[in-house]
């Protein structure tokens, strides 16, 4: 596909914009090209559209600047390919509450565009609603690799979450490419051992496989190579060490590239978020959300098996 192609898939399929709607990209130095084709793309369907620049910040989920955030409680669709994530922040949530759509792209390019974008979304959707409909008042998940991840989650009274890419009613909100359930897991119950083998959002793919271990519910230590470490420097503080989210991918046209807004959507994976949570079911409110995505899991929901080393059982 074309460029313009996959900016019409967001635009229409995805964000049904309209022309009496306002439209906001907001993007950044290093995304520039991509968010000026979605605006010029925009401006076909609707004269209010704008392009607004943000500075990068240094982790995925601190807020953008305050005039962004301003920026963003006057428009109708809101679309964000920005390098960092912007998906975990107030200003997001915000512009949610005015009734806003967004389309969160965090660390998007053309090529996961064209191959992750050219699907039929109401296919993942139905995909996510059959998985959420096995996992209902199922209060524990396990979850094991060949490779040594051994992990036990604890649900009760949490709500699993679909991102199927359709955001045509108002606050509807998804990251782009879609693909994927997830939850926040109660805090302070998660343990066990991780490995991670495929990459680590905002690093890439992993040099050698990263053995994270998780104590009621925050990582005790972490082993690997080159990877980890890079890792590793980004846990500021405990809280930034906070199990905050498991998710599996159902999108089946993604694949591993190392990019993680791709991998973790990539389906029969799985991957363990760190950090926030607050803005989907969780207690833990800091400026870092950050996922590692685990190939070929095996993943048990109560009794009743949901994926065998990384194949949908029906």
């Amino acid at each position: 596909m074309s460029l313009n192609k996959s900016c019409k898939i967001i635009l229409k399929d995805c964000m049904n914009l309209r022309k009496n709607e306002s439209c906001l990209i907001v993007t950044d130095s290093k995304l520039k090209s991509i968010g000026n084709a979605l605006y010029k793309n925009s401006l076909k369907i609707t004269k209010q559209s704008k392009l607004i620049l943000t500075t990068i910040p240094k982790a995925h989920g601190e807020e953008p600047p305050q005039k962004i955030a301003d920026e963003m409680l006057k428009h109708d669709v809101i679309l964000m390919p920005t390098t960092k994530s912007l998906s975990h922040t107030k200003a997001r949530e915000n512009a949610i509450k005015t009734g806003a759509r967004i389309a969160s792209m965090p660390s998007i390019t053309t090529d996961m565009m064209n191959r992750a974008l050219n699907v039929d979304f109401n296919k993942i959707k139905s995909i996510n609603k059959k998985l959420i409909l096995k996992l209902k008042n199922k209060n524990k998940i396990k979850i094991t690799t060949k490779k040594g991840t051994n992990m036990e989650f604890y649900l009760k009274g949490r709500k699993w979450l679909g991102d199927d890419g359709i955001m045509t009613k108002k606050k509807a909100f998804s990251n782009l490419p879609s693909g994927e359930i997830f939850i926040a897991p109660l805090e302070n119950k998660t343990n066990g051992i991780i490995v991670v083998d495929a990459s680590v959002y905002g690093i890439g793919k992993v040099d050698k496989n990263i053995e994270i271990k998780v104590k009621n519910g925050f990582i005790a230590d972490i082993n690997g190579g080159k990877t980890a470490v890079q890792f590793k420097k980004l846990l500021k503080n405990r809280l930034y060490k906070n199990v905050a989210e498991l998710g599996i991918g159902t999108n089946y046209k993604a694949k591993i590239t190392g990019n993680v807004l791709e991998d973790e959507k990539a389906a029969g994976t799985c991957h363990i978020a760190f950090g926030n949570n607050r803005h989907f079911g969780g207690k833990v409110d800091v400026p870092f959300h950050v996922d590692v995505v685990v190939k070929k899991p095996t993943i048990y929901a109560d009794k009743t098996l949901l994926i065998k080393d990384g194949k949908f059982k029906t």
